[in-house]
């Protein structure tokens, strides 16, 4: 479905399950039999927004340069605002765990707990170029990897292969959308100072996913994060680069299922213990 969150701009939104145990969560697109479609299969009632910018949502011409992240938040609020979602847990995947951190800064009255997937958000050390605009300025050659070689099962590589044709049947994209460079979320935070400050605000309780392997969001990233936030519990596996969501599809959302179901029942992510 489209909903039109105002004059200019309409989203396009997935819904899968039913019931009142909300999630939302935000992307550049999504794939079939992902995390979550398997959250909405264990009880939840879930809501994939595709950001604007990317079909089938509207198409921008305007460069948001720092702010694209913040407007990305914004919008997941208009349409839980349309839906009448009044509070929710938001489930974010790579950039759509950026988006979830913009979303604790600025409505953080809004969600019940955060579910960040490879999402430990990048240096700003290195400053605060995206990799396209690295690219273009020579300091890097090539953008990392998503997934070094690691070993396969058969069920993995199913899975992979799934994605990949699911990719391969996806009409061109729009030139617009080629053009859109979103950046990295907290750019306008220029340093790891500033990041960390901010970081160390989020109230939320929060569960980090990630592989090892990963070279984009590299297990210091996720250290990095998960020690400025008061209220954070870090899941890391081995043999597990940046698609863990498709790899390890059952146990990372078994992972964010057990964490929703404690914060549901204790207001934070560990359980109280009892003297």
């Amino acid at each position: 479905m489209n909903i039109q969150i105002n004059e200019k701009i309409s989203l396009y939104v997935e819904e899968y399950g039913t019931g009142s145990n909300y999630i939302l969560s935000a992307q550049v697109g999504f794939y079939p039999n992902g995390m979550q479609q398997k959250m909405a299969q264990m009880g939840y009632h879930v809501f994939c927004i595709t950001l604007r910018g990317f079909a089938p949502s509207t198409l921008v011409e305007e460069d948001y340069g720092d702010n694209w992240y913040d407007i990305f938040a914004d919008d997941v609020i208009a349409v839980a605002d349309k839906l009448e979602i009044k509070k929710f847990v938001y489930m974010g995947v790579s950039h759509g765990a950026g988006v979830g951190w913009h979303i604790m800064l600025r409505h953080a009255e809004r969600v019940n707990a955060f579910v960040a997937v490879v999402g430990g958000p990048h240096s700003l050390d290195s400053g605060v170029m995206s990799y396209r605009q690295m690219l273009e300025k020579g300091i890097i050659k090539e953008i990392p990897p998503f997934n070094p070689v690691i070993d396969n099962d058969d069920a993995r590589q199913r899975r992979r292969d799934i994605r990949s044709e699911h990719i391969a049947k996806q009409p061109p994209r729009p030139e617009l959308e080629k053009k859109v460079d979103y950046g990295r979320p907290f750019m306008k935070y220029k340093d790891e100072e500033n990041l960390c400050n901010a970081l160390s605000s989020i109230q939320i309780p929060t569960v980090m996913i990630g592989g090892i392997n990963d070279p984009i969001s590299t297990p210091e990233l996720m250290i990095r994060t998960a020690k400025c936030l008061p209220h954070c519990k870090l899941v890391m596996y081995s043999n597990c680069g940046h698609d863990i969501d498709t790899d390890l599809i059952e146990e990372t959302c078994d992972v964010a299922d057990r964490f929703i179901k404690t914060v549901e029942e204790n207001g934070k992510w560990y359980k109280t213990v009892v003297e």
